[in-house]
């Protein structure tokens, strides 16, 4: 098995210790990617709908730049931070999942660091 690191200047990057994706198998796995934003590294907002519209476009944006494509998403897993809103997540999903939505689960977790109230791994198709 041969794998390809990615990291692309176009979305925001966690930390230098690990990569924004990983290829493998014909497979693309993605890090967990919160909302923030390009220009300053922090949160878009405090507010959790619009972190996690930030969070899904700088997941598109990866996918894209490594080849892939949010159509080709199989799996998300949506950690949250734990008292936000199912339903504003529901709505974020089905603007960039409108049709085949990939398979999800979202545990609720503790406080992240610097307002993050949300991080998204996904596992996508090349």
């Amino acid at each position: 098995m041969s794998k390809k690191i990615i990291n692309t200047p176009k979305a925001p990057r966690m930390s230098d210790v690990f990569p924004q994706a990983v290829v493998a198998n014909n497979f693309i796995f993605l890090s967990g990617t919160p909302g923030l934003d390009l220009s300053s590294g922090k949160v878009v907002s405090d507010n959790f709908e619009a972190q996690a519209r930030q969070a899904f476009s700088n997941i598109k944006t990866i996918l894209e730049d490594a080849g892939s494509s949010l159509s080709k998403v199989v799996k998300t897993t949506v950690f949250m931070v734990a008292g936000n809103d199912f339903a504003s997540l529901n709505k974020v999903y089905a603007e960039f999942f409108p049709d085949n939505a990939p398979a999800r689960s979202t545990p609720q977790v503790m406080p992240f660091p610097a307002g993050i109230l949300i991080s998204v791994e996904c596992i996508a198709e090349m």
